[in-house]
C-alpha cells in the first residue's frame, strides 16, 4: 500500500506526544518518512537549509521557546517553496482563539485535536 504522503514534520517539544502520533503515521501508513523535531528553531533551519522538504507538518502550538504561531510567522519568512506544504495545528487546546488564530492563517491547512488516530488521519486530504 502507498502512503498518502512522502514526508511528514512533526513539530512537537512533548517527546510522548511524538512518540504516539509518530506511531501511528507509521502503522496507518499516513507518510513513508516521519521526521520528528522538539523546537520550532531546528525545522525552521532544517526547512530553510532544504534538508527537509515535508509534504505535512504536524504543529504544536504551545512549546516553550517558540510558539506555533511564531514558528509560521518565521515560516512565512523563509524563501522556500511551501505550495506543496500542507501544515495542521496539532495541539491540546481547544480555546476558541487559537483555533481562530489558527484558521486565519493562510498556512495553516487544520486544526487538529492530540493525539492523533486513524480516524483523523483518514479525514486529511492528500
Amino acid at each position: 500500500m502507498v502512503a498518502h504522503f512522502r514526508t511528514c514534520l512533526l513539530i512537537d517539544d512533548n517527546p510522548l506526544d511524538n512518540l504516539i502520533n509518530s506511531t501511528i503515521i507509521k502503522r496507518d501508513n499516513f507518510a513513508s518518512e516521519v521526521i520528528i523535531v522538539e523546537a520550532p528553531e531546528k525545522a525552521l533551519s532544517l526547512l530553510s537549509s532544504g534538508k527537509v522538504k515535508p509534504d505535512i507538518i504536524f504543529l504544536d502550538i504551545r512549546m516553550p521557546e517558540m510558539s506555533g504561531f511564531d514558528f509560521l510567522v518565521e515560516y512565512g519568512n523563509l524563501d522556500i517553496e511551501k505550495n506543496h506544504t500542507k501544515i495542521f495545528i496539532l495541539s491540546s487546546s481547544i480555546d476558541p482563539r487559537d483555533i481562530r488564530k489558527a484558521e486565519d492563517n493562510k498556512y495553516v491547512s487544520g486544526y487538529l485535536t492530540k493525539s492523533l488516530t486513524p480516524d483523523t488521519l483518514r479525514k486529511i486530504e492528500c
